[in-house]
């Protein structure tokens, strides 16, 4: 298969959340970039639907970042492809991205995982 990325992906494990047009849904971003990212979910989208998520960074803050989904995995994830994001946005991916690649490909991915009481 064609690889048509412009930037490579880097291997993490964060919790996420994004919505659909009747409920939250929970996901796990598995891989990132500066362009985009992978969400493993159970739930439908179309490809060219512009979806908004939350992401939990492994410092406990959440990010807002919206995509264009850009492949489906058939109901159980999706990738996107990242909108005009803001300087504080670019700011918190590039300090993900930092980390995830400091990290080394023997290291588990960077986490972070949310905790509901």
């Amino acid at each position: 298969m064609d690889d048509r990325r412009s930037k490579p992906r880097l291997s993490v494990s964060l919790d996420a959340r994004w919505e659909s047009e009747t409920e939250v849904r929970h996901a796990r971003v598995t891989n990132l970039s500066e362009g985009g990212c992978y969400l493993d979910s159970v739930g439908e989208v179309r490809s060219g639907e512009i979806v908004g998520f939350r992401v939990l960074l492994p410092n406990g803050e959440w990010v807002y970042l919206e995509g264009e989904v850009r492949h489906t995995g058939g109901g159980t994830g999706f990738g996107v492809k990242f909108l005009e994001l803001i300087e504080e946005q670019t700011r918190n991916l590039q300090w993900l991205l930092r980390i995830a690649q400091e990290a080394g490909p023997s290291d588990p991915p960077i986490s972070a995982d949310l905790v509901e009481e």
